[in-house]
């Protein structure tokens, strides 16, 4: 049975005491809550990521980083590796954001080698793609994202896809305080979840969590996580305040 997921990416907010305290707060504010089958994730900032995953010890909270280079070392100014990341007990890392393919230049290419890097550190992968307004408008949604998983995914192995979470995020609802119906969210899951089993199988298809992310808040998520191909969300804004954090989990 695949996971319900609920991730808080934290962008680029909160310095390391705003951090810490808000890990504090998520991680209290789920302690009594039976989130059975559901995993709770929050990734901070670089400079934040050794001290929260270290409060989140203990706790229901799981801690990701927001990005990563492919390399294991060298001369890459400002970038942090898979190993890097494990050294401070970050196992988990978000890849393809839309912010990152627009603002820096992230191509399908490169992601496909930040996978792989990321496997062979048996860190587990939250994957993000999806399309702008002019791709939706123009009806070549559904291309773009099998494009983007295709070209970022498919070079692995069936086995590997045990450590993939698929992200999906029309990036035209990001930030704008547009989301996509419930409706339009459930049928590019379904739209994924097919191509995932076309290409491999049935078994990773029905196992592998497929995340809505766009504007996610309170008084829409029990609608869009309610519907059978949605296993929960990648939250921005919303994650960045404990009580609506909560509702969204809650909503689950």
């Amino acid at each position: 049975m695949r996971q319900k997921i609920v991730a808080g990416n934290w962008k680029m907010n909160n310095n390391l005491d705003e951090s810490k305290s808000l890990v504090k707060k998520v991680a209290k504010s789920i302690k009594k809550n039976k989130l059975k089958n559901t995993r709770v994730i929050v990734a901070p900032t670089f400079v934040s990521l050794e001290k929260v995953a270290n409060k989140a010890k203990g706790t229901k909270v799981e801690v990701a980083a927001q990005n990563m280079h492919f390399a294991k070392n060298g001369a890459f100014t400002g970038e942090i590796s898979a190993e890097m990341l494990k050294s401070v007990g970050v196992e988990i890392v978000i890849l393809g954001h839309s912010e990152r393919r627009e603002y820096f230049g992230e191509t399908d290419e490169m992601l496909a080698k930040k996978v792989d890097a990321a496997l062979e550190n048996k860190m587990e992968v939250i994957f993000c793609f999806g399309e702008v307004l002019e791709d939706r408008k123009s009806g070549n949604h559904f291309n773009v994202v099998e494009s983007q998983i295709k070209n970022g995914l498919y070079h692995l192995e069936a086995k590997d896809w045990k450590n993939i979470i698929l992200a999906y995020e029309p990036v035209w609802a990001i930030g704008t305080g547009e989301t996509a119906s419930p409706e339009q969210a459930q049928e590019m899951h379904a739209f994924i979840r097919k191509i995932v089993a076309d290409e491999y199988n049935d078994d990773v298809s029905e196992n592998v969590s497929i995340l809505y992310g766009g504007s996610v808040k309170p008084n829409n998520a029990q609608e869009i996580f309610g519907k059978p191909d949605v296993d929960g969300g990648l939250i921005g804004g919303a994650a960045l305040n404990k009580d609506d954090f909560k509702a969204i989990i809650d909503a689950i």
